[in-house]
């Protein structure tokens, strides 16, 4: 009965995976309630995921990755690269794809993208290159540099930690490293040969959607009695012709003008709200018959609310318009404009949100924001620097590079040294040198307590927290020997790479209707299981779970640093597809073959 009721949750986690009813981390802890609910699980065995040494290690290293950002080394590394990668195209591809490559084997990957992805655009902008011809390659270069170290992803930390704890021997920190490295080669090559094919061509200033206007300021002008434009239509207006203004609003006396288009007439006392760029801006604030007002309306003068967080910023600061985007494991995503009441508690307007490639412009108020999506504020560069700092939002209309300071970055790089080296030569675990990472870093004040506990993404720690519950109950009810016994008669005669091959290959697709945690909280017992009963080692099962996990490229929802590259590429579905899907194929078949021998059966 049990067994029944495990396989049913399973399949309803499914469902909700595939249907994102719900936030991956809300669905993760739904599965793991429902199995406790239905007594498939005790209380302690549902929740025994967050003391997992996976989700300590994951929380530790999140800690030692912050403090490394927080030294500025990312930011004096990044600003070199802007300078190599201006050179030319193919530069910037193999620059960029290699750092990301590089960082990403020892800090999470979806921070490494995140600090790229401003970096990548400003050189786009610059050497007017299509963000969609590099953006890309920097997350797919990110994957295959996390499959390089035990700490590159999350996903290797827990397949090892779950084996560990399922009675198998913990992997080492360099391991599996040769073999990766066979893959990233591979990977790399492709990128550099087929990206400048395959990549989208896409022209800069047509498809540059939001970031043509995050050059402009907003303001709302009021048309007086002697204005040219009084009785014109908007085609023919001087604002239009003259000033190159975009006129998103107009109001009229105690009503909005909802039809705005060429044809439609100004009248006098019209408040029409318009995007502009600062010079023509400055020459409207002069000229006769107008009275620039700004953007009082949008961005309201109240007082702080005691209970939020972002008390300093004041609303009469002078504001313009930026360009940002939601990172993974914001707290802004899962909620509307009008939820988060969003003007009154950052006092920043929200003037537009792309999802994918779809700009809205009208009742965002409404728009549920998701992870990836790109939005237009209004604000201060306070604000801005506020919400940033805060990690709801990443950047993308100006990069920024802060000055390094060594007092902090020299310690910090000799403790994730000491960190990786203990793990290295077995001085310890990862977790318990990560663990003392972490906490020299808060001692030694490179990092104050509140600044560790944000640099958790709580987010993630919740998910696999949640989906360690399905691998426990099918361990627990006997699914997982049921599977890989029913593997086994079916498979059992193939050679072992055969079996490998289709383990890997059942495994990168599933990526792309579960999250890969999941999918790796899912296989890692069953292919346990089946090393058992195959009598092989199941060290080369583990490690194809690994690579297949993390090394998924066919959607933009298969891992979290590809729907984060989604809407600042300007891509389209087809677009990872096209570039994914021959290259997932090709590592497929090449980890048939390198696995085995770096791990024999």
């Amino acid at each position: 009965m049990e067994l029944y009721l495990t396989v049913a949750i399973i399949i309803i986690g499914i469902i909700l995976f595939v249907r994102d009813y719900f936030s991956i981390d809300t669905t993760s802890i739904v599965i793991m309630a429902l199995f406790i609910v239905s007594g498939v699980l005790s209380p302690e065995e549902g929740f025994s995921g967050f003391n997992h040494p996976a989700t300590i290690t994951l929380g530790c290293m999140f800690v030692v990755s912050a403090a490394v950002f927080k030294s500025g080394l990312i930011d004096g590394l990044s600003a070199k690269l802007i300078k190599i990668a201006r050179i030319n195209y193919f530069l910037a591809l193999v620059s960029l794809s290699v750092t990301s490559a590089v960082l990403s084997a020892f800090i999470n990957d979806s921070a490494v993208v995140a600090i790229l992805i401003p970096v990548a655009l400003l050189v786009c902008r610059e050497a007017n290159i299509s963000p969609a011809r590099l953006l890309i390659p920097i997350s797919f270069s990110a994957l295959f540099g996390g499959t390089c170290t035990l700490i590159g992803t999350s996903t290797n930390i827990l397949v090892s930690s779950y084996a560990e704890k399922l009675g198998s021997e913990a992997f080492g920190m360099f391991e599996f490293s040769l073999a990766a490295l066979c893959l990233l080669a591979i990977g790399l090559t492709y990128i550099f040969i087929v990206g400048p094919i395959l990549l989208p061509k896409r022209d800069l200033p047509e498809n540059a959607g939001l970031k043509k206007e995050a050059e402009k300021y907003m303001a709302e002008i009021e048309l007086l009695s002697d204005s040219d434009d009084v009785d014109r239509s908007i085609a023919e207006s001087i604002l239009v012709n003259d000033y190159k203004v975009q006129i998103l609003r107009i109001k009229r006396k105690h009503y909005r003008v909802y039809e705005i288009n060429g044809e439609t007439v100004l009248r006098e006392n019209d408040l029409v709200r318009i995007l502009v760029d600062p010079v023509n801006l400055a020459k409207l604030k002069v000229k006769k018959g107008l009275s620039v007002k700004g953007d009082k309306e949008n961005i309201r003068d109240v007082e702080p609310n005691d209970s939020i967080t972002p008390k300093s910023t004041q609303p009469n600061e002078e504001k313009k318009i930026y360009e940002v985007m939601i990172p993974y494991g914001s707290e802004l995503a899962g909620r509307s404009i009008k939820q988060i009441n969003f003007r009154s508690t950052y006092y920043a307007s929200v003037l537009a949100i792309r999802h994918r490639k779809e700009t809205i412009t009208e009742d965002v108020s409404q728009v549920v924001l998701k992870e990836g999506d790109m939005m237009l504020l209004f604000a201060s560069e306070k604000a801005i620097s506020l919400l940033a700092s805060e990690k709801l939002i990443v950047t993308l209309s100006e990069y920024q590079g802060r000055s390094v300071d060594y007092k902090k970055a020299i310690p910090a790089l000799l403790i994730v040294i000491g960190v990786v080296s203990a793990a290295a030569f077995n001085i310890t675990s990862i977790l318990i040198s990560a663990m003392i990472g972490s906490l020299l870093l808060v001692t030694l004040t490179i990092l104050k307590p509140q600044e560790a506990y944000e640099a958790i993404e709580w987010k993630v720690i919740f998910m696999i927290a949640g989906v360690l519950s399905m691998g426990k109950a099918l361990e627990k009810t006997g699914g997982s020997d049921i599977i890989s016994q029913y593997i086994f008669e079916s498979l059992g005669g193939l050679d072992p790479r055969w079996t490998l091959s289709l383990i890997f290959l059942f495994t990168f697709l599933s990526t792309n209707v579960l999250s890969s945690k999941a999918a790796a909280a899912l296989m890692t017992p069953i292919v346990i299981s089946l090393a058992a009963a195959m009598q092989l080692s199941e060290k080369p099962f583990l490690i194809g779970v690994m690579f297949a996990c993390s090394l998924t490229f066919m959607t933009p929802v298969s891992y979290p640093v590809n729907t984060m590259v989604y809407a600042p590429g300007n891509y389209r579905f087809r677009d990872f597809l096209m570039f994914g899907t021959p290259l997932n194929f090709i590592i497929w078949i090449a980890a048939s073959f390198i696995i085995p021998i770096f791990f024999p059966f």
